[in-house]
């Protein structure tokens, strides 16, 4: 049987990925997802932007729940749902740190016209790493 895995390790797997698919839901309740760069902080939370005009801006302005799917290379993945919250204010400048730390280059982004940013707060996650006999399947909930 696999050890419990520490938070820490938990951030590291998703530090180490870049990408992440997002699910969420229309107003006429229709399933949408997007890959989207993100960043994560150490509790966990996914960082990323988008354009107001985005079909997810506007899913996750009407319904703030959202999934992720993070890390598919080698049978390790991170299913993660939470809520996601717009960002403004001081909040917003605390977050980019953490998102512009990952995405140098986005700081390009800032200049489009309705560019919005979003943080996810983790509600549940499971990590699964089928590469061991038996699989390493560890859920956590916040």
């Amino acid at each position: 049987m696999p050890k419990p895995m520490a938070q820490a390790d938990l951030y590291s797997f998703i530090d180490a990925c870049s990408l992440a698919v997002l699910a969420s839901v229309s107003k006429a309740k229709e399933p949408q997802a997007a890959l989207i760069g993100i960043a994560v902080t150490p509790d966990l939370e996914i960082v990323f932007d988008t354009v107001k005009s985005s079909r997810k801006y506007r899913n996750l302005i009407s319904d703030a729940n959202a999934a992720l799917v993070i890390g598919w290379a080698g049978e390790t993945t991170v299913q993660y749902e939470g809520r996601a919250e717009e960002l403004t204010g001081a909040p917003l400048e605390q977050y980019k740190k953490t998102y512009f730390a990952r995405w140098p280059d986005c700081r390009e982004h800032e200049r489009w016209p309705g560019i919005a940013y979003f943080v996810v707060r983790p509600k549940w996650i499971r990590y699964s790493d089928f590469n061991h006999n038996p699989p390493d399947i560890q859920e956590f909930t916040y």
